[in-house]
């Protein structure tokens, strides 16, 4: 009895060492390095200063904190899309909170990058939809073809291969997006390759892969052929609350 117990508790945690690793899951805490700590030099440049002064003039004198989210996108897009730690320190004094209120918020969101990524940050969908269609397919041909794994950058800092959450593109599945920006569907592990040729040519197309339109269905449109031939249908209702009134002032006789 001991021993078939063991041997099932064992058969257990191989079956969990075997469990695919989603390493979409947030790292929560922070490592200084040389380019990311305390003392990395960040100033928000007088075009960033702009527009964090119309995004705080959005919300009350009292609720500046609720700017956090669009203060780490301006410091992200400022810096190369990623934010160190002396960014958020920058955003926490701004909005007068403490800095680890900031912290928190770029912990919880994976669109915040809170290390150095590449020029092109390859965000590949693994939720089941992308999964079932292949998607573990598409992170093994990136990978074999950049020379990387998941999560690393290539040396010459061109690309970085991550794999994230559900990106709403599920009629299109496989995807992956860009730089939190363009999305690209329809993926196999052929267009995938010649796609990461596109965006180092400028040539990339956003959008499906192979050549359908938008999500339509791979055999083509069923119906609504001529799109153009339909009109909206739109209510007058100053006829309506016209009539409605007649109504009310016959009832009234």
């Amino acid at each position: 009895m001991l021993k078939r117990t063991i041997k099932s508790v064992g058969d257990s945690l191989r079956r969990i060492q075997q469990t695919r690793y989603f390493s979409a899951v947030p790292t929560y805490f922070h490592r200084d390095s040389p380019e990311n700590n305390a003392d990395t030099p960040f100033q928000f440049t007088p075009e960033s200063m702009e527009t964090i002064h119309k995004i705080i003039a959005k919300y009350p004198s009292n609720y500046k904190q609720s700017a956090v989210i669009p203060l780490l996108y301006v410091a992200q897009d400022q810096n190369n899309n990623w934010i160190p730690l002396s960014a958020m320190n920058e955003i926490a004094r701004i909005v007068n909170i403490n800095p680890m209120r900031v912290y928190e918020v770029a912990t919880f969101y994976t669109m915040f990058n809170r290390e150095p990524v590449g020029k092109f940050h390859l965000q590949v969908c693994g939720t089941t939809p992308c999964l079932v269609r292949g998607s573990d397919k598409i992170i093994k041909a990136l990978e074999d073809h950049l020379g990387i794994h998941e999560g690393d950058s290539t040396p010459d800092g061109l690309f970085t291969i991550t794999e994230v959450e559900c990106l709403a593109c599920c009629a299109n599945a496989p995807m992956l997006q860009v730089n939190n920006q363009e999305v690209y569907e329809d993926l196999t592990p052929e267009n995938v390759i010649e796609l990461c040729h596109q965006l180092q040519d400028g040539s990339a197309q956003v959008g499906p892969q192979n050549g359908r339109n938008q999500s339509e269905g791979e055999g083509g449109r069923t119906s609504l052929f001529n799109p153009e031939d339909i009109k909206p249908v739109c209510r007058d209702f100053g006829q309506l609350k016209a009539e409605i009134e007649e109504r009310r002032r016959q009832a009234s006789q």
